[in-house]
Parts: structure tokens; sequence; C-alpha cells
């Protein structure tokens, strides 16, 4: 990409990330929507260093949430403690492969992946790379687009639909790695939500400044 487009914050203009609405910027670089009273700003302040902060405190809790016991399950005066990764190799033992893929999924590769791409588009920002723009653009709209399904419900139910297959007479409770992976998705939704994509064109437009 040779040529830069003129880019709104250049020329004065804020996106509300509420409606929309494309209006002028104040003189501090604050001010509201006169459609919908939601704070604008040119970039979302402190946009990186809350995305770090949210990226780091999910990728701290991602390890107990893999490690700990995601359920607990007594049966017939045994109890049996399954982790993530230990409840997708059971059901897959029991034929619903199907039920195993979705939990792998939704519970280890979604997590990871999006910690895995925000830090790569973060890296490319603060290092200011200036090539790949609408890759990176079209990474991000994928993590946040993937973001708005990683939710606990369906992991759970899916475990305790399966486990409850294995016999009529149980009694079944959440692990303590539940809490944990309950702040995984949390944050992680945080850190893709505080992370401002605008800040992947700024770089090329710094870049062309540079370069006249």
């Amino acid at each position: 990409m040779s040529d830069a487009s003129p880019t709104a914050a250049r020329a004065g203009l804020a996106s509300c990330r509420t409606c929309g609405l494309l209006s002028r910027a104040t003189a501090d670089e604050h001010g509201n929507c006169p459609r919908c009273g939601a704070p604008i700003t040119l970039r979302v302040p402190a946009s990186m260093q809350r995305t770090w902060a949210f990226m780091i405190a999910a990728a701290i809790c991602y390890v107990p949430a893999n490690l700990f016991p995601v359920m607990v399950t007594t049966r017939v005066g045994s109890t049996h403690a399954d982790t993530i990764l230990g409840g997708v190799v059971r059901l897959y033992e029991t034929g619903t492969w199907p039920l195993a893929l979705i939990v792998l999924i939704a519970s280890v590769m979604i997590p990871l992946g999006k910690l895995i791409a925000l830090a790569y588009l973060s890296i490319g920002i603060q290092r200011g790379t200036a090539r790949d723009l609408r890759d990176r653009t079209r990474l991000y709209r994928l993590v946040d687009l993937i973001g708005r399904w990683s939710m606990i419900d369906a992991f759970v139910a899916t475990f305790v639909v399966a486990i409850l297959q294995l016999g009529p007479v149980m009694t079944v409770k959440p692990g303590p790695a539940v809490p944990y992976f309950m702040a995984v998705v949390i944050l992680t939704m945080f850190a893709s939500r505080a992370f401002d994509p605008r800040l992947i064109w700024d770089a090329h437009e710094e870049n062309q400044v540079a370069h006249g």
C-alpha cells in the first residue's frame, strides 16, 4: 500500500463507538456524541495499556483453568475429577466426539487463539509495523466476532449432559477451574473491547508522514 488516504483523526473527526455517528472532535479530543450522548475520543484512552493488562490477567487465569478440575463427579461412593482436556478425552472415548470437539474448540483453542491474536496485533502497533494492515484489521474483526460466542454456559451444558449419560445415580459439582475459566472468558472479552483497531492504521499514517 503506497498511498495514505486522509484519516478522520487528521481531519479532527471522531466516530462514536456506541452509535457510530461521525462527528467533529473538540479541541481537547474529548466530547460527547451529539446523537446518543456517549463520550467520544479520537482514540480509546490508554488502549494498549488496558489491552495488555487484560491479556496478562487472562493468560494467568488460563493456566489454572486448564490444570484444575472443572467437574467433580460422585457416583456410588466414588469421586472422579475432570479437567477440561480430561473431559475432552473422556467424551471422545465414550463416542461423543462431536461434543469433545466443541469443548476443545470453545474452551481451549478459542481463548488461547484470542490471546495470541491480540498479542500479535498489539506488538505490531507498538513496533509501528505498517504492513499487512488490512489482514490485521480482518484478524481483529475475527477475534471480536468469535469472542461473542465464547460463553461458559454452552461448555457447562455439554459437560453435564455427557457425564450424566454415564449413570443414573450420581452428583455433579463444579470444580475449582470454573471461576478461572469464567475469568478467562470475561478478561479476553474486555481485552478485545479495550483494543482500538484504529491504532493499526496510525502506524501506516506515521510511516507515510516520516517518508514524506
